[in-house]
């Protein structure tokens, strides 16, 4: 009968390269966390649910890491630091120090408003979480013409051609009607003319954070995010206010008022010393394009954002800004060397509700900047 062989006498009889490849013990021991996930035999506990994902690794541990970065942000106040030799005179008393806070940005594409996001999205601005936002002119119409007419769920594999027989306009697997923009550029149309004579009479030159300010005012409606933007004076920034309804809106305008001007410079000089003069900054943002760059450009002047948490579906291959990671943005001072930034590889719908339940909502007293 023919003895057993072990498998290290079957490994020693094979070329010393494969020894080396496959056989040898590692140097060190790894000393991050463990690989381990949820056992649902303890029940549904969401809270242990939510803190399970840092140890699951993939992008369940990157999610973990944006709610610690965006809770870091939440929590910060000025009083953690030392007093510096060199501190304003104000700001050297405890009390006072408490009541600096982390600026955080929020920046968000079109769709986020055309989804239920945008839900998720005016809960922050009703109760003043967020300082500064950036989103693009979709961002900002769909969100007013919400308040007008409804949007509705669809199917991504919806015929356009069949659509836009019936002039609707799809958006992923959501149907907003011609009708909702006819009804919005009436509006529209009637206060570009009233801030028209506002620029004739008082000599004011709107820029797009004024124009949609007062577009927040003048729908007077709770459900819309920048209703809420104007009563606690959260800033908005749409650094290409032309490219959607807007700017068809303003093309039509310009027909007939064609010295109405529109100031987009200023604006830039406003977000960058929001920038410039925060204390501690924190960028949050859903997507990529203009939104993110516009951030992140404005975070330069301070040598970087303190924290920075990005979700988007963007890869750096192509070289895009969207794809950029956010080690690229450290090259260029747009996130501080110091930081520990996070990138979720993920479409934003699916799981910045859940980080919003985690950081702001966990934290409400904390987030608020009413009290």
């Amino acid at each position: 009968m023919q003895s057993k062989a072990t498998l290290e006498e079957i490994v020693a009889t094979l070329p010393a390269s494969y020894r080396e490849a496959m056989r040898e013990t590692a140097a060190t021991k790894p000393t991050g966390e463990v690989v381990k996930g949820y056992d649902f035999n303890q029940g549904v506990d969401y809270d242990k649910l939510f803190a399970s994902y840092s140890s699951c690794g993939i992008q369940a541990t990157n999610m973990a890491r944006a709610i610690e970065e965006i809770n870091k942000m939440i929590k910060w106040r000025l009083s953690d630091e030392p007093v510096a030799a060199n501190e304003a005179e104000e700001l050297k008393s405890e009390e006072k120090r408490k009541q600096v806070r982390c600026t955080i940005f929020l920046g968000y594409t079109s769709n986020m408003i055309s989804c239920g996001i945008r839900e998720i999205i005016r809960y922050l601005c009703q109760h003043k979480m967020v300082d500064c936002i950036v989103t693009t002119t979709g961002g900002i119409e769909e969100d007013i013409m919400k308040c007008m007419a409804d949007t509705y769920i669809g199917d991504f594999k919806l015929s356009g051609a069949e659509l836009r027989k019936q002039r609707l306009n799809r958006t992923g697997n959501m149907i907003v009607p011609n009708d909702n923009y006819n009804i919005f550029e009436d509006w529209a149309f009637n206060l570009f003319s009233e801030m028209y004579q506002e620029q004739k009479t008082k000599g004011t030159i709107f820029t797009p954070s004024m124009i949609i300010d007062r577009l927040g005012k003048e729908i007077n409606n709770p459900e819309s995010v920048y209703y809420w933007c104007h009563v606690n004076k959260i800033p908005v920034f749409c650094p290409a206010l032309t490219d959607g309804d807007i700017g068809d809106v303003l093309y039509l305008f310009l027909e007939k008022y064609s010295d109405f001007i529109v100031n987009i410079a200023a604006d830039r000089h406003k977000i960058d010393n929001i920038a410039r003069f925060a204390r501690r900054s924190g960028v949050i943002i859903l997507g990529g394009g203009v939104i993110k760059h516009h951030i992140c450009n404005a975070n330069l002047i301070r040598d970087g954002t303190d924290y920075a948490v990005y979700i988007n579906t963007g890869v750096e291959y192509d070289a895009s800004d969207a794809g950029a990671t956010p080690d690229e943005a450290v090259s260029w001072g747009k996130i501080s060397l110091e930081a520990k930034p996070v990138k979720i590889y993920c479409e934003a719908s699916l799981v910045f509700p859940l980080i919003v339940a985690q950081t702001f909502v966990k934290n409400q007293k904390l987030a608020s900047k009413l009290n």
